[in-house]
């Protein structure tokens, strides 16, 4: 499976090319199409934050070869944005601060096997998911 890679997000094309990346990457590492499109789903909605809130930020891949060959692919998406001022509140449904649905990081939450999230006001964002090969 490839090395991390990178990827520079600041408009909606690019949150495209990151969706596009990670759908290939999670088919590389054996994934099926249907996970793939999961994962590639929860890309979407992470990149989307980033130019939607903080105009700016990155996607990072990591593949993973974890115990027992346990085969998955981390996604970091991460901004210097204005942070979140209620992250208990951002990850319950039907909350939203842009007037959306409010289905963005709850339902990647819901789409992967692993979510951890850090904000900090006037800092930044960043959302660590882990998705594994079943």
């Amino acid at each position: 499976m490839s090395a991390e890679t990178q990827i520079l997000v600041m408009s909606d094309r690019d949150v495209v090319a990151a969706r596009q990346q990670g759908r290939a990457l999670a088919l590389e590492a054996g994934f099926s199409a249907s996970e793939a499109t999961l994962i590639a789903t929860a890309i979407s909605e992470l990149a989307r934050n980033i130019v939607s809130y903080a105009h700016q930020g990155t996607v990072t891949f990591k593949p993973l070869n974890g115990h027992g060959g346990a085969v998955g692919l981390t996604i970091v998406a991460a901004d210097s944005g204005p942070g979140i001022r209620d992250v208990s509140q951002a990850l319950r449904d039907g909350y939203s601060s842009s007037g959306g649905l409010g289905l963005g990081l709850p339902g990647v939450k819901r789409l992967m096997d692993e979510f951890e999230i850090a904000s900090r006001l006037g800092s930044g964002t960043t959302v660590t998911v882990t998705k594994w090969r079943t």
